[in-house]
C-alpha cells in the first residue's frame, strides 16, 4: 500500500546534509512497513535495521559509547556486513525501547550529517529525555480515506474524488466507500485485508473484526508494559470510555469529555490526567480544545486545560469498540453517525492539516456547538459544522456567524458537489483535506 508520507520520506533523504529523521505514531500504523517494505528498498542499496522490541541484542552496539564510529564499528560486527553511511540507511525500529539508540540520534545529527538515519516508535511521547532539536519528526497516521481509495485501485474513482468532480454517480460511489471506511478505518492490516477481491463479503467482514480485535489487544498489553507510574487499569477504562462518550453527542455534536464515571471514585480531571496524557503521547487518542468567547488570536490562552473533547485515532477501531457491525454503515437512514462523521472529519485533519500535534480547536458557548475552527491561508479564523446526514440546516453556525461575522464558514455533510452561499460554504463529508487549499 501506497503513503503519502513516502515523499515527505524522499525530501528528507534528497537534502545535502540531514537530521535523523524519527517516524512517530500510534501502533500498528504501518511505520516499519513504510520504511523496510517501501522506501529502504526503493530509494537505498541496502538497510540495515535493528528492532529494539523483538531483538533486545541490539542495544549491544552501543555500550562502548554513542559516537556515529563506535556504533557503526560495533553494528558491522553485530551484523557480519559492512555498513556505508553515506549510501545505505540506517534503520532503528521501535527506538523508544532503547534509550541510548535514542540518545544517538544527536550524535548522528552533529557528527554525521551525511548519513541517513532513520528510526521509528510508538512510544517516543513517554521518553524521559530527547534530543530536542537534534531530530526531524514525521507522523504517521491511519491510512486517511484518499489513501483507502488508492489501496482499493479505485483509480477513475481517485481522480475524481481529486479533482472535485461532484455529481450524483460520484458522490454515490464516494459516499458508498466513506461507509466502507467507516467500518474498516485506516489500519493497514484492516485496509489491506478489506481489499482482496478473492474472499467474499462475509469474510471479510469477519477477517475486519478479527483484525481490529487483535490490534485492541496489543494496545491493552502495552498499557500494562509502557505504563511507568500511571495505572494501566486506569488507562484502559479512559480508552474503553472514549467510545462512549461520543456516542453521547446531542443533536449530532459531540460534547465536553465529563470526568466522572470513567474511574471508579475518580471525578476530577487532575484524577484522570494521567492516563488521558498518555493516550494522548502514544496517539491513541486526539483532544480538541474548547473555546467559550470569541475565538481570536491567539487561540491557547481562551482555553482551559480540563475543557476538552477526546477523540479517537481511528474511526475503524472507535465503531468496533462501540459493536457496530457492517451493516450498521451501511444503514442510510441510522441517527447514530454524527459523532463517527466529526470523529472521521478529525482524523482526516490531523491527516492532512494539523499534523505533528499541532492544537485543534473547537467553539461553544450555551446550546450552540462548532466543531472545530480551522484558520486559513490568510490566518482568518473559520467555523466548521460537520453534519453525516443530508440535512445542512446548522443552527450553531447560524448564531456564531450573528455573533462573530466570519469571513467564510464550512459546513460538511453528505452533498454531492461542493456550493457556496453567502459566506457559507458546504461541502461534501469525505472532502476534508481540501480545507488546506482554503
Amino acid at each position: 500500500m501506497e503513503r503519502f508520507a513516502y515523499q515527505e520520506l524522499l525530501e528528507w533523504k534528497n537534502q545535502a546534509e540531514r537530521k535523523p529523521i524519527l517516524i512517530d505514531g500510534a501502533r500498528q500504523t504501518g511505520k516499519t512497513y513504510l520504511v523496510e517494505k517501501l522506501f529502504g528498498p526503493r530509494e537505498f542499496g541496502r538497510v540495515h535495521k535493528f528492532d529494539f522490541r523483538t531483538d533486545p541484542k541490539f542495544v549491544q552496539i552501543f555500550k562502548a559509547g554513542l559516537s556515529p564510529v563506535q556504533i557503526i564499528s560495533n553494528a558491522q560486527v553485530l551484523l557480519k556486513r559492512p555498513i556505508d553511511l553515506d549510501h545505505d540507511l540506517l534503520f532503528f525500529d521501535e527506538v523508544g525501547d532503547c534509550q541510548p539508540a535514542v540518545d544517538s540520534l544527536k550524535y548522528f545529527a552533529e557528527q554525521s550529517p551525511q548519513s541517513y538515519v532513520c528510526a521509528t516508535g510508538s512510544n517516543t511521547g513517554l521518553l524521559g529525555s530527547f534530543p530536542v532539536g537534534k531530530v526531524e519528526f514525521l507522523e504517521l497516521f491511519p491510512l486517511c480515506f484518499e489513501e483507502f481509495l488508492m489501496a482499493l485501485g479505485e483509480d477513475i474513482l481517485l481522480n475524481a474524488f481529486r479533482e472535485r468532480q461532484g455529481g450524483a454517480v460520484v458522490h454515490d460511489h464516494l459516499w458508498n466507500l466513506l461507509c466502507d471506511y467507516y467500518f474498516v478505518g485506516g489500519m493497514p492490516e484492516a485496509v489491506q485485508a478489506w481489499s482482496g477481491e478473492q474472499q467474499d463479503i462475509h469474510t471479510r467482514i469477519q477477517r475486519i473484526k478479527s483484525i481490529h480485535a487483535t490490534i485492541i489487544d496489543g494496545f491493552y498489553r502495552d498499557f500494562g508494559k509502557y505504563s511507568g507510574l500511571v495505572d494501566a487499569m486506569h488507562i484502559e477504562s479512559v480508552f474503553r470510555n472514549i467510545p462512549e462518550q461520543l456516542s453521547r453527542s446531542v443533536d449530532g455534536s459531540v460534547r465536553r469529555y465529563r470526568f466522572g464515571g470513567v474511574i471508579p471514585k475518580k471525578k476530577r480531571y487532575a484524577d484522570l490526567r494521567g492516563p488521558i496524557d498518555w493516550l494522548l503521547k502514544t496517539r491513541l487518542a486526539w483532544k480538541s480544545r474548547l473555546i467559550r468567547s470569541r475565538p481570536a488570536i491567539p487561540l491557547p490562552p481562551l482555553c482551559r486545560g480540563n475543557d476538552f473533547k477526546l477523540y479517537f485515532f481511528d474511526v475503524g477501531i472507535l465503531c468496533h469498540l462501540l459493536g457496530m457491525e457492517y451493516a450498521d454503515h451501511q444503514d442510510r437512514t441510522l441517527q447514530y453517525k454524527g459523532f463517527i462523521a466529526e470523529n472521521f472529519f478529525l482524523t482526516e485533519y490531523r491527516s492532512h492539516i494539523a499534523n505533528m500535534g499541532q492544537p485543534v480547536y473547537s467553539w461553544t458557548q450555551k446550546d450552540a456547538e462548532i466543531e472545530f475552527l480551522h484558520r486559513d491561508k490568510s490566518g482568518a479564523i473559520v467555523p466548521i459544522e460537520v453534519k453525516s446526514g443530508r440535512r445542512t440546516r446548522a443552527r450553531s453556525l447560524e448564531s456564531y456567524i450573528t455573533r462573530y461575522q466570519p469571513e467564510h464558514a464550512v459546513k460538511f455533510a453528505n452533498v454531492d458537489t461542493a456550493t457556496r452561499s453567502g459566506i457559507v460554504s458546504t461541502w461534501p463529508l469525505y472532502d476534508v483535506q481540501f480545507l488546506r487549499d482554503l
